[in-house]
């Protein structure tokens, strides 16, 4: 009796234990099929149980930093970009001095080379001078010849001036011979009117024939001082024309010495000497070119777009990258802009009147000049440059 009833109980307990075991399950179960909604304040772990990486709160302070420090960086260039304008459409220009004779003639000796630096007046060719200096002699003793011809023409006025005073003289003394013998005639006829036989007719005919002598006496004279005159007046154009050729002599001598210097040729700049073509023997003539001397003094010939130049003014700071000289840049300033753009001071203009037009941006050169430049760099005409203009 006691058993039955105690393996009655265990039966009930086991049942109950059974039945509430299973009703978890059974949740368990619903729980799984059930979506999961996960909380947005919490986290979702990782294959370790942690947060990943890019929610860490170092990692977003970080990133924050540096997009901060990429809009402030980006700032800042824009900033600096928009005060600046360059253009790679610059190069260096310079005035080059193309040596040429002044004269014809054989070379003797070149005293230069290629690439050497010269200085103004420092002489480069020499040219045979031996015609030259026979010109010189020449023209010297033209001069001579001139100088002595003066001398004759100016004794010649002074010859002319004796004989226009002996004649001034003369014509007074026959002057008072016409007067005197004049009055012996105008006496002797009156005399003779008053009585026929006061005076002989012998000594009426011969007072008549003494004043016609002593009238044409006079005559004579005045014709002397007339001759005298013009005597002068041809030494004196003599002398003149003397004195022209003393001038014309004096200009040969002149220009015979310049020939003369001219058989040697100089630099009329400091500067290096490029494109040596002459040599020894070679005979030249007035105009050829020998040499380049490429002077000292560059500047830049930057060619801007035309809605460039409008922030451009001269004056403004520009730093200079020269290809030739990578190590350092140059340092310049604005000088002025050309008033006018490259095309339209081409040997052929364009001329857009007639058929089809497509506007094109123009090129307008600008004069920047060459403030410091860096030791050691090799630089000349027609060399690449990259200016840039601080506009700001």
């Amino acid at each position: 009796m006691d058993t039955s009833s105690d393996s009655a109980h265990r039966t009930e307990r086991l049942d109950a234990s059974r039945a509430a075991g299973a009703q978890p399950a059974r949740d368990d179960a619903r729980e799984r099929d059930r979506p999961h909604e996960p909380d947005p304040t919490e986290a979702a772990p990782g294959r370790n149980g942690r947060q990943p990486w890019f929610r860490r709160r170092g990692v977003i302070i970080g990133g924050a930093g540096v997009l901060l420090l990429v809009l402030v960086l980006g700032g800042l260039w824009w900033w600096y970009e928009s005060g600046i304008e360059t253009t790679d459409d610059a190069f260096l220009e310079a005035h080059v001095v193309y040596v040429s004779p002044q004269i014809a003639g054989q070379v003797t000796r070149v005293l230069v080379e290629d690439n050497e630096l010269v200085h103004a007046g420092q002489p480069l060719v020499a040219i045979d001078p031996a015609k030259f200096r026979l010109a010189l002699q020449q023209a010297l003793a033209s001069q001579q010849q001139a100088h002595t011809a003066l001398g004759q023409s100016t004794a010649g006025v002074a010859v002319a001036q004796a004989s226009l005073a002996q004649a001034t003289a003369d014509v007074a003394s026959a002057r008072a011979a016409a007067i005197r013998a004049r009055q012996d005639l105008r006496r002797y006829e009156s005399l003779r009117r008053v009585n026929p036989r006061a005076v002989a007719r012998a000594t009426i005919d011969e007072a008549v024939a003494t004043n016609a002598a002593a009238a044409a006496a006079l005559r004579a004279a005045r014709q002397r001082v007339l001759s005298a005159r013009a005597q002068i007046q041809s030494s004196q154009a003599a002398v003149a024309g003397a004195r022209a050729r003393i001038a014309t002599a004096n200009a040969g001598v002149a220009q015979a010495g310049l020939d003369l210097g001219y058989t040697a040729v100089t630099a009329s700049v400091d500067g290096h000497v490029a494109n040596r073509t002459v040599a020894v023997g070679n005979y030249v003539t007035p105009g050829q070119q020998m040499m380049a001397i490429v002077p000292l003094h560059l500047w830049v010939r930057a060619n801007f777009k035309e809605d460039m130049i409008a922030v451009l003014k001269p004056g403004q700071s520009v730093r200079i990258h020269i290809d030739a000289c990578p190590q350092a840049d140059a340092r310049g300033h604005v000088i002025s802009i050309q008033r006018g753009s490259g095309e339209a001071f081409a040997l052929l203009p364009p001329e857009n009147a007639t058929g089809n037009y497509i506007k094109v941006v123009q090129r307008v050169p600008v004069r920047i000049a060459l403030d410091s430049v860096p030791a050691g760099c090799v630089l000349g005409p027609g060399m690449s440059v990259e200016p840039t203009v601080k506009v700001r």
